[in-house]
């Protein structure tokens, strides 16, 4: 079956849709393809942090911004499993790992992360890492290793991107994720709204988000968190209610999916989240931390769900249409 091409105009009548519209288009969508009233709970581990010579208007991790950040080297793989182990007996199904490097460099560190990714697996846990730019080759490794899911965020739309990021190209973003489909690992590829971008970028980001082939199996949208010492540290907070409309459109867009709440959501009301929630959204990252930004405690997720009846997703759970779902 060939793969039809979504087109940006089509793209663009979908965005501008009443609110509402969208968001009960979205919560149909969910149901047709996923459990309904199921979370999936996601722990992110940083694994070295610092360093990096990207130039990423908002990261603390560049050494071209001025953030207060503890540099930490590459961990080792026994802390990285301990880290893994606590995760799981908290309730998280996926763990993901994330490397500051512009991009993956043969050698020793990258064997240690093979290391640590089977061993992840070997938990039965779903195993994730993001570790910046990488090769076809370097791709298939960490498919023998056993990953699940690569993350590489388009962060923003191709007209906006240099605006954000100059030290590697938006196809340069492409080609990993390329590579990625080649071994066989899914693509975790989303973005970051608040960037200083325009309603245009947006629906750009997620017009290419929808036409990645595969589509992406996991779709993190993120919430700017401003950092001190960063060009985007004055950012203007964007309106929650765009926060929305870009989590129902991307249901609708990648109904298979999951749409994944990620960094900013400590601001976000537990009203907002549940209303996401219906739009579409059915993956949390669970923990204090997300890298180097903070993010709700555990504790207060579980009681969110526990509120709204919502129960987390078992790990290497393949999607069941509500008929086939214990949840139906």
């Amino acid at each position: 079956m060939v793969k039809k091409t979504m087109q940006l105009e089509d793209v663009k009548a979908l965005y501008e849709r009443p609110l509402l519209d969208l968001v009960f288009e979205a919560a149909q969508v969910t149901r047709e393809n996923h459990a309904p009233n199921e979370m999936q709970m996601c722990t992110l581990l940083s694994i070295k942090t610092g360093g990096c010579t990207e130039d990423c208007g908002y990261c603390s991790q560049s050494v071209h911004n001025d953030a207060p950040l503890d540099k930490e080297i590459l961990m080792k793989t026994d802390d990285v499993l301990e880290q893994a182990r606590k995760a799981k007996e908290s309730g998280s199904t996926r763990f993901c790992m994330g490397a500051a490097w512009p991009k993956v460099l043969d050698g020793r560190a990258f064997d240690r992360v093979c290391d640590m990714v089977k061993g992840v697996s070997d938990m039965g846990l779903e195993s994730c890492v993001t570790l910046g730019m990488l090769t076809e080759e370097q791709a298939n490794r960490l498919a023998e290793a056993g990953l699940k899911a690569y993350n590489h965020n388009l962060d923003t739309s191709r007209e906006f991107y240099d605006k954000v990021i100059t030290t590697r190209s938006y196809d340069d973003r492409l080609d990993t994720l390329k590579n990625v489909a080649k071994a066989g690992i899914s693509a975790c590829c989303g973005g970051i709204l608040g960037l200083g971008e325009k309603e245009s970028d947006r629906i750009s980001l997620l017009h290419t988000l929808c036409n990645l082939d595969p589509q992406p199996e996991s779709v993190p949208i993120n919430m700017l968190v401003p950092v001190e010492g960063t060009p985007m540290a004055n950012n203007k907070r964007l309106d929650i209610f765009e926060w929305i409309r870009c989590i129902a459109v991307a249901r609708i867009l990648m109904p298979k999916a999951m749409i994944r709440l990620s960094a900013g959501r400590l601001e976000i009301s537990k009203e907002a989240q549940a209303l996401a929630f219906m739009a579409g959204a059915n993956a949390i990252f669970t923990g204090e931390k997300l890298l180097t930004t903070p993010n709700p405690e555990k504790d207060a997720d579980y009681e969110l769900l526990a509120e709204l009846g919502i129960k987390p997703r078992q790990p290497n759970k393949d999607d069941a249409l509500p008929s086939q779902a214990e949840a139906a």
